[in-house]
């Protein structure tokens, strides 16, 4: 019933367009709606004033189908080893080569850390001079 109904109501508004005449003026206003749900279109009581109404969907107020339920970003969605992972990484300080202040082994990993630093600055560099026209 509502394909029919927008169908009629996209449609009525052309022929009733097409009666004027071939020497008349086109219609003065064209006025297009957005319905949601069961509304129904208004009727132009205006001769020169066409109707043209589209269906938006539910409501107004819904947020639309493809921004509903999306999937979650949190550490309950993430998988179990980048979990893992994570846990491993905050928990090394203070181990051997984990360059940090704490504890007894910490400090011996800044020269590993300090030459990796090196390296993806040279690497970039060369990533750089190699766009350059």
């Amino acid at each position: 019933m509502l394909t029919t109904m927008l169908f009629t109501a996209l449609f009525a508004g052309p022929i009733a367009a097409q009666d004027r005449g071939p020497l008349q003026d086109p219609p003065r206003r064209v006025r297009s709606i957005l319905v949601y749900g069961d509304e129904k279109c208004p009727t132009s009581e205006d001769p020169d004033e066409i109707v043209v109404c589209a269906n938006a969907g539910e409501s107004p107020y819904r947020i639309p189908k493809q921004f509903r339920d999306q999937p979650k970003e949190g550490a309950t969605s993430q998988a179990w080893t980048n979990r893992v992972e994570t846990i491993e990484e905050v928990n090394r300080a203070g181990l051997p080569n984990s360059c940090s202040p704490i504890g007894t082994g910490g400090q011996t990993g800044c020269t590993r850390a300090a030459i990796r630093q090196w390296y993806q600055e040279k690497l970039d560099q060369k990533a750089k001079a190699g766009r350059v026209p």
